[in-house]
């Protein structure tokens, strides 16, 4: 069904957006304006929610929490790693 591509599609494209803010801090050096608490807590959810997404027959959602899982892990990583020596 069209509906199921569109939203499989939306599934792959919507996480990418963690891509400029994790450019924004490297090239800024800089993650002072984003929470660390907030950061966490987001990763802490998704890494929650993944073992029920792997097991889902449901594709988009596996797809959408594959995809979040590993660009916002990214983005803790980048948050984490300038805030390191603060």
């Amino acid at each position: 069904m069209i509906t199921d591509k569109i939203a499989l599609i939306a599934a792959i494209v919507l996480p990418l957006w963690n891509i400029p803010l994790i450019v924004r801090i490297l090239q800024r050096k800089s993650s002072r304006d984003i929470s660390i608490y907030w950061v966490l807590g987001v990763w802490i959810c998704f890494l929650l929610m993944a073992p029920q997404a792997f097991r889902s027959t449901d594709l988009v959602w596996r797809a959408f929490n594959i995809m979040n899982l590993i660009l916002f892990t990214m983005v803790a990583v980048v948050v984490l790693m300038y805030r390191k020596g603060d």
